[in-house]
């Protein structure tokens, strides 16, 4: 893999930014990449747009309990997607940065670029939802005007992420940088491993 062909932070941000600024993409737009490592940034992105809108509905209170357990349902089935894609990812730019001689003295991110780009999409959806707050007509000046705030500081945060994304990969290719998967064991959906689920039998 050459370097312009791994993403880049910036966009990714813009990508994550386009969608959430289409009307119900998560649910009914196609999928754009149907393979390489922008089909896993796209799932990735996907399954946190719809885990928002879930975790959301679930702190309803005047809906029946049977509704809230949907919610809980569908937040379990896509935090495992989402998770799932974050491996997918790593396991990509892995794959390719594995021909990258490392040097002797070559550091180990504690964070996975997966789990960069994971935070890049949920801080795109925390970006746009807090600015709407900011256009918010029921609302008072003071309420619009800390949500600007934080709007400005999530964009700085997303940016800096970005950079450290970049250069994470800059580094790794020239093998002065390194991360691992360790793989996300979610005890709670594994059957074997959730003494609720398995004492049923």
């Amino acid at each position: 893999m050459t370097e312009t062909t791994f993403p880049r932070g910036a966009d990714i941000a813009a990508f994550h930014d386009r969608c959430v600024h289409t009307a119900r993409w998560e649910q009914d737009a196609p999928v754009q990449f149907a393979s390489g490592v922008w089909c896993f940034i796209e799932r990735n992105h996907r399954h946190n747009s719809l885990l928002w809108a879930e975790e959301d509905q679930a702190r309803r209170k005047n809906v029946p309990d049977s509704e809230i357990a949907a919610n809980k349902r569908a937040i379990d089935r896509n935090n495992q997607a989402r998770n799932d894609a974050i491996e997918k990812i790593d396991e990509i730019l892995l794959t390719e940065l594995a021909a990258a001689p490392r040097k002797a003295d070559a550091w180990l991110n504690s964070e996975t670029a997966g789990s960069m780009v994971d935070r890049m999409s949920v801080l795109s959806l925390k970006i746009f939802h807090m600015n709407l707050q900011t256009q918010r007509a029921d609302a008072d000046e003071a309420h619009r005007e800390t949500c600007w705030q934080k709007v400005l500081r999530l964009k700085e945060q997303r940016a800096d992420l970005a950079e450290c994304f970049d250069r994470l990969l800059k580094e790794a290719r020239e093998g002065r940088a390194y991360f691992k998967v360790y793989r996300q064991f979610k005890m709670y959906n594994d059957p074997t491993l959730n003494p609720y689920l398995y004492s049923q039998k």
